[in-house]
């Protein structure tokens, strides 16, 4: 078989040829922000941080915390829970639950953040009809929870990041043998108990899985809670940069937020790391469901339709109820501008991003070796890192480096050519792979791990390159899942809000920016189309996700 061709410079480095060498390059650069966020943490031009500790740092942890466990522990019970019931029970409408229960995952949690309160305000539909039905004057007159608060954003964070823990758990609930079950109803265990002593043991990697997605995503949120104002580790990221103007205070407080997210994915893995269930050889016979009649069946449709209604159709139906109100803002040219500009960067960056994906692990996959193959794990950080904290790191570096590039060429050619980089959507485009790459990888190492290896050595000894390889067995046996990973990609680009925030160019709006630009005025009207395109781009992942894990039902 033809070896790769290696590289002068990586002579000193064995068995580094031009594809490994590529996938360390592509390494470095998902890996560059987060270096740069602790580098400027530690090396501060203002070192602010005894003023933080003493002041605001203590409530940005608080309420970070407080809102992280919150959304966590309802999540995992909300998500664990209706998983346990479809898997397990036949109710009524419990075949269409199992699939509308995938929904929210189409609606950006900030967007059902600016649904709730535009519902249960003074001014929404719930408080004015209860002061029209009981005749009661002005809020002086009844008590109300007041819905920019903490609990509501853990309710709403909540109701879009169950999905996480319910896919996970009602994969590992449906993937259990059905005689473990039978075994315990002969012993006398009830409903309660073949959840509590043997469902919940048996899944609870999964949805300890979930559960940790969940929190993570809660750390990173920006629109939620400052839609809320609840000022958390994300916000205070924002206000020590925008309107402080340290972005050394501001990386500092990043780094609080990779230290919280580290734990929490080290604290997963260790509660995993002793677990270990394993099938027969022999294929499991699928779980049987248990029909429920009368009230408990019902009650089992209720409790499964109520994650469904708050999460996905409650946003949904406010949404469009302002969007179809007025129709001129269909037609708004910022509108037009901000679906070009979302399709542009996110197009940009999901081909950029599964291209530098299938290169590095096919890079890896070529060497054998061990140097490579450790940089794997490293690439996947940035999908931890929230948004806001790799803005830190991209913008600071990147705007240093616009500067250099535009002095230099002024100092030749005595014309200012402007900031290349920070002055365009080139910054986004580059947080975006760095912040998805991982999705991309993932879907790239599962293709490449799917295919036999006979099949690409028959390519290699009738004389195709490494390249030639790729290009003519790999990819073509790849094809869908390139595809599903473009998609996956594209749509966490669409609904990406920090880094979209931070790093954009003067007047430079995407359907994300624009949603929160206009909410955060209580212009839900013109706030409604942009959103109604995000979730309908959300939808479409959401229905390759429910096509991927449709599996086999239980009877």
């Amino acid at each position: 078989m033809t070896r790769p061709r290696r590289l002068p410079f990586a002579r000193a480095l064995p068995g580094v040829g031009p594809w490994s060498a590529g996938a360390l390059v592509i390494a470095g650069l998902v890996a560059m922000p987060v270096i740069a966020v602790i580098w400027m943490a530690f090396f501060p031009r203002e070192n602010i941080w005894p003023h933080l500790i003493s002041t605001t740092l203590p409530r940005y942890l608080t309420n970070t915390l407080i809102l992280t466990v919150g959304t966590g522990l309802l999540s995992a019970a909300v998500g664990s829970g209706a998983a346990w019931l479809v898997s397990m029970y036949r109710f009524p409408m419990s075949r269409l639950l199992e699939w509308l229960l995938f929904l929210p995952l189409a609606i950006p949690a900030y967007v059902g953040a600016y649904a709730l309160v535009d519902f249960l305000d003074y001014s929404g539909p719930v408080q004015t009809g209860m002061r029209e039905a009981f005749g009661w004057a002005s809020a002086r007159d009844y008590w109300f929870p007041d819905i920019r608060s903490r609990w509501a954003a853990v309710v709403v964070l909540s109701a879009a990041l169950y999905p996480y823990v319910y896919m996970l758990s009602r994969a590992a609930f449906r993937d259990q043998p059905a005689g473990s079950y039978e075994v315990a109803r002969a012993l006398g265990a009830g409903p309660i108990g073949l959840f509590w002593r043997l469902g919940l043991p048996l899944a609870r990697p999964a949805i300890a899985a979930g559960a940790a997605i969940a929190m993570m995503e809660t750390i990173a949120d920006f629109g939620v809670v400052d839609f809320f104002a609840v000022q958390t580790l994300t916000t205070g990221v924002f206000s020590t940069w925008l309107e402080a103007g340290n972005a050394g205070g501001a990386a500092q407080i990043a780094v609080v937020m990779l230290g919280i997210i580290l734990f929490l994915v080290a604290l997963e893995r260790l509660g995993r790391r002793r677990q270990r269930f394993y099938h027969s050889a022999r294929q499991p016979r699928p779980i049987a469901r248990i029909p429920l009649p009368g009230l408990a069946g019902w009650a089992a449709t209720f409790l499964c339709a109520v994650p469904f209604v708050v999460g996905f159709v409650l946003p949904l139906s406010v949404i469009a109820s302002h969007a179809f109100e007025k129709p001129e803002v269909w037609v708004s040219p910022g509108l037009t501008r901000a679906l070009v500009h979302t399709l542009t960067v996110g197009g940009t960056a999901a081909v950029l991003t599964v291209a530098g994906a299938l290169f590095m692990v096919y890079g890896v996959r070529l060497t054998g070796r061990r140097l490579p193959r450790l940089i794997l794990p490293v690439t996947v950080i940035g999908y931890a890192a929230p948004g806001a904290v790799l803005a830190v790191g991209i913008l600071i570096p990147l705007a240093a480096l616009d500067h250099g590039v535009a002095d230099l060429w002024t100092w030749l050619t005595g014309n200012d050519p402007g900031l290349i980089l920070t002055g365009s959507a080139a910054a986004i485009v580059y947080a975006y792979a760095v912040r998805f790459f991982a999705v991309a990888q993932g879907a790239a190492d599962a293709a490449f791990g799917r295919i036999s290896p006979s099949l690409p050595m028959a390519a290699r000894s009738l004389g195709r390159t490494a390249g030639g390889a790729l290009r003519e067995v790999y990819l073509p046996l790849m094809r869908s899942s390139v595809g599903a990973a473009l998609l996956l990609v594209f749509v966490d680009c669409v609904k990406e809000l920090p880094a979209t925030l931070l790093l954009r160019p003067f007047n430079y709006d995407t359907l994300a920016t624009r949603v929160h630009e206009k909410a955060s005025l209580e212009n839900l009207a013109e706030a409604s189309p942009p959103a109604l395109l995000v979730i309908g781009v959300g939808l479409i992942a959401v229905a390759f996700l429910a096509h991927a894990n449709r599996g086999a039902p239980g009877r």
